[in-house]
């Protein structure tokens, strides 16, 4: 007589109630239009085309003389900053009496396909940077850029030294040659003329399945399987539908700035070289004289700190300070990266730096 399959009943409760998670799914899924990822109460104090600036209500009764205006990446949006209460860094700025701005990008259009980097350093950023200037009253501000917003910054600091008084580079795509992450691989191969002629703009579906590859195993099954056992959690759900949202929200990328990007940056590397031009100015990075803060993730899948650490011994400034948030490794996989586990340890970094 064949021998019996006897199979463990731990198993069988495990899968029966893996199966009762996953009933219970749709109900939650349908959750994210509920969600508000911006938390933290701010006006509208400035609009040009489909960019909006930012200005975050004080939670102190004082604020900082030299106002902080965070350029966040082209990619995504500002959101992940401000996305829950108790994990927002513009909230955590603010209840240390920074007065916080924030760059908006919007999302382009079709007859926005022309941007390019000239328009967003030399106009946007540019504007936005003045306008704070004169509502506040003082002649340079606090400039932080977060990734591709990061490298934005470091060139508006190349090209308006006078108008920065601190700068603060999160990530910062700099020398695309050293960066050893798959975006960097896939950016220095592609047909970047041929992309940008068929697709005007990089719609969000592209942008999307690009970032949603890099890491197909973590980002796909893992993560819906962490959810389905975490499904009772209160606390995970919430976090995970908020990321999710934000995940789902990629804006176009013009397709101009998206070609000078991929082509100055990445396959040409132009910039750490000091011979990338924006406006018909050549970028010089030794032209960022004031206080630099560079600050990179070990674990980084997306700008590689090989990638960011150049901009720190290339510019100009005599006061620097370099942070390796060596934590970030093992923190959470959904994204909240610097504003998460890191944000304690980080944040004493910043404030007493501004």
């Amino acid at each position: 007589m064949a021998n019996e399959l006897k199979i463990d009943p731990r198993l069988v409760e495990e899968f029966l109630n893996f199966s009762k998670n996953i009933a219970e799914a749709p109900k939650l899924v349908s959750a994210p239009d509920e969600i508000i990822l911006e938390t933290t109460p701010y006006d509208v104090a400035y609009t040009e085309d489909k960019v909006r600036l930012l200005h975050y209500k004080p939670l102190t009764s004082t604020q900082s003389k030299i106002p902080l205006v965070i350029a966040y990446a082209i990619i995504n949006r500002h959101h992940i900053l401000d996305i829950h209460p108790k994990k927002s860094w513009v909230r955590n700025l603010l209840e240390q009496g920074i007065d916080v701005y924030m760059i908006d990008w919007g999302s382009p259009s079709n007859i926005d396909k022309y941007l390019d980097m000239d328009d967003y350093v030399n106009v946007y950023l540019d504007h936005c940077v003045d306008f704070v200037k004169h509502e506040s009253g003082t002649d340079n501000v606090s400039l932080q850029g977060y990734c591709t917003g990061g490298t934005l910054a470091a060139i508006y600091a190349a090209l308006h030294p006078k108008n920065v008084k601190n700068l603060v580079a999160t990530a910062p795509v700099i020398d695309g040659w050293k960066d050893t992450t798959v975006v960097s691989n896939i950016a220095k191969h592609v047909d970047v003329e041929k992309m940008v002629k068929t697709n005007g703009n990089m719609p969000p579906e592209f942008m999307y399945y690009c970032f949603s590859i890099l890491k197909p195993f973590e980002q796909g099954l893992e993560k819906y399987i962490n959810f389905f056992r975490n499904i009772h959690d209160e606390n995970y759900v919430d976090n995970f539908l908020r990321v999710e949202k934000w995940l789902g929200d990629t804006p176009p990328i013009p397709g101009e700035l998206f070609k000078q990007w991929i082509k100055d940056i990445y396959q040409d590397n132009l910039l750490i070289q000091n011979k990338m031009y924006v406006g018909g100015k050549q970028i010089s990075l030794k032209n960022i004289t004031m206080p630099l803060f560079t600050q990179v993730a070990v674990g980084d899948h997306l700008v590689s700190p090989e990638c960011s650490m150049p901009l720190h011994y290339a510019v100009g400034s005599v006061i620097e300070c370099f942070n390796v948030l060596v934590c970030c490794i093992n923190c959470c996989n959904d994204y909240l990266v610097l504003y998460c586990k890191c944000l304690d340890c980080f944040l004493g970094y910043i404030t007493n730096y501004l």
